[in-house]
């Protein structure tokens, strides 16, 4: 039996900043679909209220800002690593990045409706309910750009 032997390649470091770049682009996207729902940004003011402790309409909208666009940049190298599992586990391909796609949207929509919006002060049970529709509908829109940028970017390093 020979002993494993790994080469070091740059493929997945470049991966991860294509992760980076994917996530902070698709963030911007995000924001378009947002600012169209009846919750607007309400979902970033929700973290930022979390995080000191104040109501959203309290929260200041800076934090907020700095907290969704450091999140969305960073689930973009979340989705990579999520993606080399995958095609580890089940080999390159559409359905791969699919399904890896479906994980991570379970993972962004459960973090936030079930550790993040219950935490919030001041909202009620209908605003809740809109706020976490909202979400979904905004981290389906993220997703939607994300793969196919990280699929092209990956395309290239191959």
């Amino acid at each position: 039996m020979e002993p494993l032997v790994a080469t070091p390649s740059f493929a997945v470091p470049l991966r991860l900043v294509v992760g980076v770049v994917a996530g902070t682009i698709a963030t911007f996207a995000m924001d378009g679909v947002m600012t169209r729902l009846p919750e607007g940004m309400t979902p970033p003011l929700v973290a930022a209220g979390v995080l000191t402790d104040r109501r959203p309409g309290d929260a200041h909208p800076r934090l907020a800002a700095v907290a969704h666009y450091l999140a969305g940049g960073a689930s973009g190298p979340l989705y990579v690593t999520l993606l080399l599992f995958g095609e580890a586990l089940l080999g390159v391909s559409v359905s791969t990045y699919l399904f890896t796609a479906a994980v991570m949207y379970l993972a962004m929509v459960g973090f936030f409706t079930v550790v993040v919006l219950p935490q919030a002060r001041g909202l009620g049970r209908s605003r809740i309910e809109r706020i976490r529709l909202d979400w979904a509908l905004s981290a389906a829109a993220y997703l939607a750009i994300l793969v196919p940028l990280v699929a092209i970017g990956s395309g290239y390093l191959q």
